[in-house]
């Protein structure tokens, strides 16, 4: 087997597409957090300056969607196939929701009248709030194991599996950090009412993440215990959960002292260290069979060629400082407060 740094290809690639899905998970985490917040805004200069605050940025964000799908069907042909077939419904209403709320971001200022505003923002939260929360549960499926049988094929034990106890917890409190986060953004890009109407609001998304955060904590170490092993194995991983523990608790403590800008980092960050201690419990592992262990698919018996995936790497080191620059540059270029004109959504 081929290696690059002493790291064999199979792994470089499953470091590559959590990358990408963290990048995805922040990114476009908080415009869905954004958008959960957006039906408790009464007034329509405030849910127009709110969904400018997205407005720049919402679509380039769904791009790191579009690569790491790519990248997990091109570096795991196997554990994809597997995968889609699994978790077939919730991709299909995931796919309906982020149409919709491109939609619903799109028509909403495209005629005048209350009722077809109103219309669209409704589509607008629920879809955000629902796409939050799909994320949360097809993230719990993968944790907590599918139902894969002889030559990896999917057995279906009904419509609804997917919307297991566990996958639950999490699909709520992903949606409960999204909000928080989403929140935090919005403080960052506006002011007065609404910035003071954000603040509030804040809290209750803090609560909220901590409540469900401290749920889904319990319950993995009660009934899935088998997370917890490579911690055991190698106490030095410990300093995973320790600094998304410390993570966690600076995002209040900043917000009282109201530096916005380094509790947004503090999300990001509690986001990407969330996904790390979730690679680090399923390595090598990417999909757990509840059928039998044999039928576990992992980083070797799901990759593609080792010749694809350093062809692969090649384009992933070409392609992400592209990537990279242009998100720096939207971000950049559309920075600081929200000032409604004309050209307004």
């Amino acid at each position: 087997m081929e290696t690059l740094f002493g790291i064999d290809y199979p792994t470089l690639w499953f470091l590559v597409v959590g990358g990408l899905f963290s990048g995805y998970a922040i990114l476009d985490g908080f415009d869905f957090g954004a958008g959960a917040w957006h039906l408790f805004f009464k007034k329509e200069e405030n849910r127009r300056i709110a969904l400018n605050a997205i407005g720049p940025v919402w679509d380039g964000n769904e791009v790191w969607l579009v690569i790491g799908g790519g990248a997990l069907f091109a570096g795991f042909p196997v554990m994809y196939a597997t995968f889609l077939s699994s978790m077939y419904v919730p991709f299909m209403l995931f796919l309906v929701f982020i149409i919709f709320r491109a939609i619903a971001i799109e028509f909403r200022g495209k005629e005048p009248m209350k009722w077809w505003r109103q219309t669209w923002d409704v589509c607008y939260s629920v879809s955000s709030i629902t796409l939050a929360f799909l994320l949360g549960v097809v993230l719990g499926n993968v944790i907590q194991g599918i139902a894969i049988g002889p030559e990896y094929s999917y057995e279906e034990a009904g419509f609804f599996e997917f919307l297991n106890p566990y996958a639950l917890i999490t699909g709520v409190t992903t949606l409960s950090l999204f909000m928080t986060h989403g929140a935090i953004y919005l403080l960052l890009k506006t002011e007065g009412r609404l910035f003071a109407k954000m603040k509030f609001l804040l809290r209750g998304g803090i609560i909220f993440f901590i409540i469900s955060f401290t749920v889904m904590s319990i319950y993995t170490l009660l009934f899935i215990p088998h997370l917890t092993d490579d911690f055991k194995e190698t106490p030095i991983l410990f300093i995973v959960p320790i600094l998304t523990f410390l993570s966690v608790a600076n995002v209040p403590r900043l917000a009282n002292k109201k530096k916005y800008g380094q509790a947004f980092a503090f999300t990001s960050l509690t986001i990407s260290l969330l996904l790390v201690q979730v690679a680090i419990e399923v390595y090598p592992k990417l999909l757990f069979s509840t059928v039998d262990p044999m039928y576990d698919l992992d980083i070797y018996n799901s990759a593609a060629s080792d010749k694809s995936l350093g062809m692969m790497l090649i384009m992933v080191a070409i392609g992400t400082p592209l990537v990279l620059s242009y998100t720096f540059f939207v971000y950049k270029t559309f920075s600081g407060k929200v000032q409604l004109d004309e050209t307004s959504y």
